[in-house]
């Protein structure tokens, strides 16, 4: 039974949706204060947070950012308000895995959920992929550089080992949602991708304004250039 952190500071949503989640199979721990959460956190053993951005006490993209800043891969998925890119885009840039639009379906954030836990469950081992000095290792999930290991996040991880299991082969922002995100345009902005393309490169790549793995068709997509 995955073990999910809900984080709202309305009572109703967390009724609501805590009462889906568990229906879907979940253990749900619903609380309302961002200070509250980071000591939830910092104590382990969820499988997801899902936090609102506004929070008292402790806000979530804060709560993100610690969580990030001490090396916590947990799962986040964000409750954000409409029309707020800001923080979507501030989300993303901080690695959370997903985020969720106010209002919302709690049906649809089930659903992400669901994707997101199916995303993250244990690699399968494969051989290691080489291309001269960069080397991607899928069992240990390691990426590097002429021997110098590269800090990635989780999607980070998965979305150059995609590219780079197609060398060559064009992937639109659209495909890339589908198959590194398990998600589709109609869940998820694209936009997402292209924040994940920019952050991958600046790891990456010597000269990420003019990358040398991972290039952009323009028009198109992203493909990996072995």
């Amino acid at each position: 039974m995955s073990r999910i952190l809900l984080v709202d500071d309305d009572p109703t949503v967390r009724s609501v949706v805590a009462g889906y989640l568990q229906r879907a199979g979940m253990h749900v721990d619903a609380i309302g204060d961002g200070r509250a959460a980071a000591q939830r956190l910092d104590e382990g053993g969820y499988d997801l947070a899902v936090l609102d951005v506004m929070l008292p006490g402790m806000d979530g993209l804060s709560l993100l950012r610690r969580l990030r800043d001490a090396g916590d891969e947990t799962p986040v998925i964000l409750l954000t308000a409409r029309g707020e890119e800001v923080d979507r885009v501030g989300g993303i840039e901080l690695g959370a895995d997903d985020y969720v639009v106010k209002p919302f379906s709690p049906r649809e954030l089930v659903a992400r959920a669901r994707m997101v836990l199916r995303r993250v469950g244990p690699p399968v081992a494969r051989e290691p992929l080489v291309f001269g000095d960069l080397v991607i290792d899928p069992g240990e999930r390691r990426v590097t550089v002429a021997g110098d290991e590269i800090e990635l996040t989780r999607l980070e991880f998965d979305l150059l080992l995609f590219l780079a299991s197609s060398p060559r082969q064009v992937f639109s922002r659209a495909d890339l949602l589908r198959h590194v995100w398990d998600s589709s345009p109609e869940w998820q902005d694209p936009s997402t991708v292209t924040v994940h393309v920019r952050r991958l490169r600046t790891k990456l790549e010597p000269s990420p304004e003019d990358p040398r793995w991972v290039v952009t068709a323009r028009g198109a997509g992203y493909r990996f250039e072995p």
